[in-house]
């Protein structure tokens, strides 16, 4: 049953993704303002509230609805599965930024390239080189893939059903939402929903980059993740993006990054780390690679499918 949900809602977001800006996301993004607004008063405690606040809101009535359609029949569980795993999912959103961006650098359109690639990450990037676009739109595609859809995956596949998928989209979105906003950076109400995360993607990071290295050049992307994941600050970020820098030769990152955001950092770091940079293995990142990137993924996504296929064969024939 969780094999057809996944390939249902797969089938749909290819066919009818999601608009960022789709009635269910604005009204998540809502309510996390306003839970935000509710809680925080100044103390890291009160995001453990506004988290767990946040989480009873949306969880509770995924499982009433669950246990009613179970109640139904097998058919409505398969509905309600396949809505939930649709909703969370975001593989064509950024499917389609990405490709917009590889189309732009094919065409020699750099501009257009910074353009797009700025309005996908909310950040600036002005000055960037081709090279420095295609290495930043690769990381973005790489954990993408991951947060979207691989990780979404892996907490359906577990037996808390559509409940798994929403706590793993919602902990992600509040990682980031309590966060990295210039206004919420030195609060210490989004600490919380940071610490929480990680533990919540800390198997199934690892179960993405197994993956890269699987489909990809294995040798390279375990030398890589045993070496370089460290240089990250998060290290659920850091395993992801060597892993599959690794997997395609690509040099992913720099020595002085930290999850794609370089930081200011004095001369004599600078010195200190060069060293490092000369022993990072792979090309540095050109066009060819933003297909690659592709490749890694599609790849990775069909060996989830293939592995889940086997293992609803075995359940049934058991």
């Amino acid at each position: 049953m969780a094999f057809f949900s996944i390939l249902c809602a797969l089938l749909i977001d290819q066919f009818k993704p999601l608009s960022p800006n789709n009635p269910v996301y604005a009204a998540v993004r809502v309510l996390a303002d306003r839970v935000e607004r509710w809680c925080n008063a100044g103390h890291a405690n009160h995001g453990r509230i506004g988290w767990s606040l946040m989480m009873g809101i949306l969880i509770v009535p995924t499982i009433v609805v669950y246990l009613l359609c179970m109640s139904i029949s097998p058919i409505a569980v398969f509905l309600w599965n396949t809505l939930i795993v649709y909703l969370t999912l975001g593989f064509q959103n950024y499917s389609r930024a990405f490709t917009s961006i590889q189309l732009a650098l094919l065409v020699g359109d750099e501009v257009k390239a910074r353009a797009l690639l700025a309005e996908w990450i909310h950040e600036d990037t002005t000055g960037m080189d081709a090279s420095e676009i295609t290495r930043i739109a690769i990381e973005k595609a790489l954990l993408a893939s991951h947060r979207h859809v691989f990780g979404i995956f892996f907490w359906f596949l577990l037996p808390f059903g559509p409940a798994g998928a929403i706590v793993y989209r919602i902990s992600e979105y509040l990682a980031r939402a309590w966060n990295e906003p210039e206004h919420m950076r030195n609060e210490a109400f989004g600490h919380f929903a940071a610490r929480v995360f990680y533990w919540i993607d800390w198997l199934p990071a690892r179960l993405t980059a197994v993956a890269f290295a699987v489909v990809g050049n294995f040798e390279d992307a375990i030398y890589a993740w045993r070496n370089f994941a460290g240089r990250w600050e998060n290290k659920n970020t850091g395993i992801i993006l060597s892993t599959g820098g690794g997997a395609m030769g690509a040099r992913l990152g720099s020595p002085i990054e930290k999850a794609t955001h370089v930081l200011p950092v004095d001369v004599a770091t600078i010195d200190t780390l060069g060293s490092e940079a000369d022993t990072l293995p792979g090309e540095e990142p050109s066009i060819r690679f933003l297909q690659s990137t592709v490749g890694l993924i599609w790849r990775a996504l069909l060996l989830w499918m293939l592995l889940l296929l086997l293992f609803s064969i075995a359940v049934w024939l058991g």
